[in-house]
C-alpha cells in the first residue's frame, strides 16, 4: 500500500491498516451508513497519494450525493487560484473525510477567478460555497516587482471582500511557496527587488492583514521550512502542468487544509491524554524508583522526555486540556510530579489524573467523563503499541497516533498531526486549562457538602449577561461552531451572520458569563431568540458543560423571559433537534416547563412557554447585566 511519498510528506502519525485494500473493496456491496463509517476508518489509516485516489474513486461512486450517515455540516468549497489545483481535490476530500465531513469541490476556468466571483451568473454563485480558499502562486502575483506589490495587496483584499459580500463565507488564503531561486544566498534581504524577497515580504504582509480582515491563513510556506521546498514543489511539474503544489504532496496538502475546515466545525481535539512511564520519562516507576527514571539534563534520553513534557505545556497554557493516564499505582506515580526535581509538569497542571491497573479504555472513558468532554476530544500519547492498538480498536473517536521509537521525536509527531488546530484564539481558550482544573475543585466542594443547595450556595455564583458585542464576537462566533453536546439546535454560523443577527431588530443575541469562588469560567452560554409573528423561537441555545448541575438554565431562561417580552413576545418556542452527540439536552425544555408543541416534526422537537404569568425561578445565583 505504501510509499510514493517523501518520508518528510508520510502521513507518519496513522497507523497501518492490516488488509486495508479487501475492505476497500468490500465497500461497494455494503449497506449505506456502513460504507460510511468504513471509509472515514479507512482514510485514517497511512495512505499515500495512489492509495488516496483509490479512495477518493470509491468514495465518489459508493455516494453520489450527502450521505444519510453524516453527522456533519456539508461543507461546499471553492478554490480560486492561478495555477492547476484539480489534482489536490483527491487528498482534501479523503482529509475531510479522515475527520467524518463531507466536501463538495468546485473551481473555476484557469485563471479565471476574478470573473467568476464579479458575474453573478457564474457557476461559482450558483454554487454558493460556505468556504473561498485563494490559492496564488508567486510569478503570477509579484511578477510585476517591487513596484506592484502595493497594488496587488490591494487587489488581493479586494478579492477576499468580493468573496464576502456575495457568499458570506469563510475566507482562506494560502501563503506563497518560495519557489524563486535565490540570487545574494543568506543575505538575500538586502536585495529588495528578488522574487525571493518579494515573496517573503507579501508572506510577512498577509500575516498582518489577515488578522485586521478576519482571513484565516493555509500556512505553507511554514510547512515548505520543515519539510524542504521539493517536498511540496517539483519544477518539472510545473513546468509541464502548472501544479505549483507536486502530486504526492496532495494528501498531506488536505490535511493542512481539513483540519481548518474541521476546526470551523468544532471537530478539533481538546484534550491531550498522557501516559506516563517511556512517555512523560525514561523507565518505569514502579520498579526503577523516583531516583531511577531518566528525565532533565544530563542524559539525551531524559532531555528527550523533558521536551516531551515541555510541548505538553505550551499547549496547555494555549488552552489544551492535560489529562494523565497511566497503568501504575498512584502514589508512586504522584511522587514524580511532586518531588522529582527535573519535573517540568505538576499535579496541579492536569486536569484529571488516572492510574491504575485497569484498561486504557475504561479509563478514558471516566476521563472524558469527569472533564465532560466527548470521547472525540481525547488524544492518546502512549508510548507502547499494544495500548495504542487496544485503544484505536476499543474507542475509535480518540485520537492515538503512532510514534517513533526515539522519545526525542514524539513532540514533532504530535505537531505533525495537527489534532488541536484552530483558527483563532480567545482569552477564554488560554485560561481552558485552569477553569477545567477548577471544575475538579468544585466536584470535591460538591461531594463533601451536606445537600445540594448548601452547595450551590457556597459557590458564591454571578452570572453576567449582555448582548452579542465586537469584543466578544470572536469567542461567540467559536462557540456556536464547536459546541456539540449541550447544543439545542447545533446550528452554525459565520462572523458575519452572527453580525447579521446583532443588528435585527427582530432578534436577541445574549452572552452569558459564569463566575464562582473558583474563578471565572468564562462565556458558558449563547443564546439567540427570533420573534415570528408573537412568538420567539429560540433558534440557538448552547451551554458549556462544565456549569451542568448548578442552575445556570434556570438563570438563564430567567433572562430570555424578560428579553423576549421586550420583543413584544406571548410565547417562547423552544427546538431541539436530536444529533448524535446532543442526546443529553432531550429534556431541556420539558425540565424548564415549557410544554410539548403541536408544530414538531420528525427532525425537530418544539416545546412551548406562554410567557403571561411565566414566573421567575428561585435560584442561587446573582444576576448582573453587563453593557
Amino acid at each position: 500500500m505504501m510509499n510514493d511519498l517523501s518520508a518528510a510528506l508520510e502521513l507518519a502519525w496513522l497507523p497501518y491498516f492490516p488488509g486495508w485494500d479487501e475492505r476497500l473493496v468490500k465497500i461497494a456491496t455494503a449497506a449505506d451508513s456502513e460504507a460510511w463509517h468504513e471509509l472515514v476508518a479507512l482514510a485514517n489509516a497511512r495512505i499515500d497519494y495512489a492509495t488516496t485516489l483509490r479512495l477518493d474513486r470509491t468514495l465518489r461512486r459508493r455516494f453520489s450525493s450527502v450521505p444519510g450517515a453524516l453527522t456533519t455540516r456539508p461543507l461546499r468549497l471553492a478554490i480560486l487560484g492561478s495555477s492547476t489545483v484539480e489534482h489536490l481535490f483527491p487528498g482534501i476530500r479523503t482529509a475531510a473525510l479522515r475527520r467524518g465531513l463531507w466536501v463538495e469541490i468546485q473551481t473555476v476556468e484557469y485563471g479565471q477567478y476574478q470573473q467568476a466571483l464579479l458575474a453573478s451568473s457564474s457557476s461559482l454563485h450558483a454554487f454558493r460555497p460556505d468556504v473561498v480558499l485563494f490559492i496564488f502562486d508567486a510569478p503570477h502575483l509579484l511578477g510585476g516587482g517591487a513596484a506592484n506589490l502595493e497594488a496587488v495587496c490591494g487587489r488581493v483584499r479586494e478579492l477576499w471582500q468580493q468573496a464576502r459580500a456575495a457568499f458570506g463565507c469563510q475566507v482562506i488564503q494560502q501563503t506563497l511557496l518560495p519557489t524563486a531561486l535565490a540570487l545574494l544566498g543568506s543575505n538575500e534581504h538586502r536585495l529588495t527587488t528578488s522574487a525571493l524577497h518579494l515573496t517573503k515580504r507579501f508572506n510577512e504582509w498577509l500575516r498582518t492583514q489577515s488578522d485586521v480582515d478576519g482571513v484565516d491563513l493555509l500556512a505553507l510556506d511554514d510547512r515548505a521550512a520543515v519539510d524542504g521546498l521539493l517536498s511540496w514543489h517539483d519544477p518539472v511539474m510545473w513546468l509541464r502542468a502548472k501544479q505549483e503544489v507536486t502530486p504526492l504532496a496532495a494528501p498531506f496538502y488536505g490535511e493542512l487544509l481539513a483540519r481548518m475546515l474541521a476546526a470551523q466545525q468544532g471537530r478539533s481535539f481538546k484534550c491531550l491524554v498522557l501516559d506516563l512511564d517511556n512517555t512523560l520519562w525514561g523507565g518505569v516507576i514502579g520498579d526503577d524508583g523516583i531516583e531511577g527514571i531518566k528525565l532533565g539534563q544530563g542524559s539525551a534520553v531524559g532531555e528527550a522526555h523533558l521536551a516531551v513534557q515541555r510541548y505538553a505545556m505550551e499547549l496547555s497554557r494555549r488552552g489544551i486540556i492535560l489529562a494523565v493516564c497511566s497503568k501504575n499505582d498512584e502514589e508512586i506515580a504522584l511522587s514524580a510530579f511532586e518531588h522529582h526535581p527535573e519535573m517540568l509538569l505538576r499535579r496541579s497542571d492536569i486536569a484529571c489524573f488516572i492510574a491504575n491497573w485497569e484498561d486504557k479504555a475504561t479509563n478514558l472513558r471516566r476521563i472524558a467523563s469527569s472533564l465532560n468532554l466527548g470521547l472525540d476530544s481525547l488524544v492518546l500519547l502512549d508510548d507502547s503499541p499494544f495500548e495504542r492498538s487496544l485503544v484505536r480498536g476499543a474507542l475509535p473517536m480518540v485520537a492515538v497516533p503512532e510514534l517513533p521509537e526515539d522519545p526525542a521525536l514524539y513532540p514533532r509527531r504530535l505537531a505533525d498531526a495537527g489534532y488541536f488546530e484552530t483558527v483563532s484564539i480567545t482569552d477564554d481558550d488560554l485560561l481552558r486549562s485552569r477553569q477545567y482544573q477548577a471544575g475538579v475543585e468544585r466536584e470535591t466542594m460538591r461531594t463533601s457538602a451536606a445537600d445540594l443547595q448548601s452547595y450551590l450556595a457556597g459557590l458564591q455564583m454571578e452570572l453576567f449577561w449582555g448582548n452579542f458585542n465586537r469584543i466578544a464576537l470572536q469567542r461567540i462566533v467559536q462557540l456556536i461552531n464547536k459546541t456539540n453536546q449541550f447544543n439545542l439546535t447545533t446550528r452554525r454560523y459565520t462572523a458575519a451572520e452572527v453580525q447579521a443577527l446583532m443588528s435585527d431588530p427582530l432578534v436577541f443575541t445574549l452572552q452569558l458569563r459564569l463566575v464562582d469562588c473558583y474563578g471565572d469560567n468564562g462565556i458558558i452560554s449563547v443564546i439567540i431568540g427570533r420573534l415570528v409573528g408573537d412568538v420567539v423561537e429560540l433558534d440557538t441555545w448552547l451551554m458549556s458543560c462544565r456549569v451542568l448541575g448548578r442552575d445556570v438554565e434556570k438563570a438563564a431562561l430567567n433572562i430570555v423571559v424578560e428579553q423576549a417580552r421586550q420583543l413584544g413576545g406571548k410565547f417562547l418556542r423552544g427546538i431541539y433537534r436530536p444529533t448524535e452527540k446532543n442526546e443529553i439536552v432531550r429534556g431541556h425544555y420539558a425540565a424548564l416547563g415549557f410544554h410539548p408543541d403541536q408544530t414538531s416534526t420528525t427532525d425537530e422537537c418544539c416545546w412551548t412557554l406562554p410567557l403571561d404569568g411565566c414566573v421567575q425561578h428561585d435560584i442561587c445565583i446573582k444576576i448582573q447585566k453587563i453593557e
